[in-house]
Order: structure tokens, then sequence, then C-alpha cells
């Protein structure tokens, strides 16, 4: 069974359909990658996923649960963290702090930090104490990652992950998502257009368009001249 699996799914913003029959699952211990262009609806989807919008038509269940009209709060509790495209950090709370707030959802006896989390960002816990707003871009996208991870998830949605990082830190953040896929233990939805980094990523993918998947299939069955015609502007 798929840890997430959405099933014709739209969505609108008033009279303005956003998605349009959406299907796409994600299974744990894969990497499951959604393309596109800005604005074709990916970040509207995640918002579906995630609870922050209602979806007018279709179904997405987690682990088999139907998500319904879950509130965001009852979703992570499933197990589903988001790493939103701009990171959303505190500014004025300390690493350490930023990295705690990813408790809330866990019984007392799990609040702690993984040490995993250390280990793929090493960077983090040298900063503790320093304040978030204070890290460069890309320190920040991985603290916002190790804030996701904290909450143990078994999704994982990234969006964006790349987007203004260097290119050192961006090799980083792909060492982390094979180190995490190779545990076994969680579905990684990753949202991308940067195609290179999918590439050597994903072990499925879907592209949108116009609120709509258009291509879908395998890594074997990728055609990058395909793709990227949909990502081009």
């Amino acid at each position: 069974m798929s840890t997430l699996e959405a099933r014709n799914v739209d969505l609108f913003y008033g009279a303005a359909q956003a998605l349009r029959h959406v299907s796409l699952s994600a299974e744990a211990g894969k990497v499951t990658a959604l393309m596109g262009r800005n604005g074709v609806g990916k970040t509207s989807f995640l918002r579906a996923i995630i609870g922050e919008r209602a979806i007018a038509a279709g179904e997405i269940r987690m682990n088999g649960a139907v998500l319904g009209r879950m509130a965001p709060h009852e979703r992570a509790r499933l197990g589903i963290a988001y790493v939103p495209q701009g990171r959303d950090i505190f500014p004025l709370l300390s690493v350490r702090e930023n990295l705690e707030t990813g408790f809330a959802q866990l019984k007392r006896s799990e609040r702690n930090i993984p040490d995993y989390i250390f280990e793929l960002f090493p960077v983090l816990k040298g900063m503790l104490r320093r304040r978030g707003g204070d890290l460069s871009g890309g320190q920040q996208q991985q603290l916002a990652i190790g804030r996701a991870l904290v909450t143990r998830p078994k999704l994982l949605v990234l969006d964006e992950p790349t987007e203004g990082i260097q290119p050192s830190i961006i090799k980083d953040i792909g060492r982390a998502i094979s180190w995490l896929r190779e545990r076994g233990d969680m579905a990684i939805l990753l949202v991308e257009q940067y195609f290179d980094f999918v590439q050597e990523l994903a072990d499925t993918f879907a592209v949108m368009d116009r609120g709509a998947i258009v291509v879908s299939g395998t890594r074997a069955e990728l055609d990058p001249d395909k793709v990227r015609r949909h990502l081009t502007v």
C-alpha cells in the first residue's frame, strides 16, 4: 500500500480551477518527484495534502486513512511533515528552538532531536544557539528539513528545496534525501524544477501543466527532452 494516495483531486480558488483530476502516489522507501513550471498547481496540490486547502472532488489517503476534512495538525499526527518553499523558519528563535518546534505533535517520551539529523546536516550542531534568521539561505533550508524530521514523519513533503541554494548545499540535501530513502521507513514527495536534481534522485515522477498531470512514470521511463519542454517558459 502506498503511504500517500491521491485520486482524481480537484481544487478551486473561487471560480478558478487549480487542480484537475490529479492522481499521484508516494511509497515508503521511494522518492516521488512532482515537476512543472511556476503556477501550474504544484504547491496547490501540496496544500491539499497538508490540509491548507479543501479539495472539491477526489480523495487523498494517508496509509489508508481518508484525510477528508482533517485539520493540518491532525494530518501532522498521521505522519505528514511539510518543508515549505521559502523555508519559513522562525528567525528570532535559536536553531535548537526551531528544531524543538517539531515536538508539538510528539509524545513526551519522543521529544528529542534524533542524532541522525546532525549527521545529515553537521553545520546545525555547531549553530544550536544561533538565531535562525542569522543563518544563510542554505543553512536555513537544512534547518527546515531537520525540523520536519524531528516529527518522525511517514511522509516528507519538500517544496522546491534547491531554490536559491548554493551548489554545495544542494549536494548535501541530495545526499540527505538519498539516505532517508535508503532507510525505507518514509515516503518522500519532492516538488522541484531543477531537472538534474530530480533525475538523480527520483524513483517515480510526474509533470504538471495547467493543474493536471501530463507526464508520469518511473525513472527508467523518464524522457528528459519531453520533461524539459514542460519545465521551460
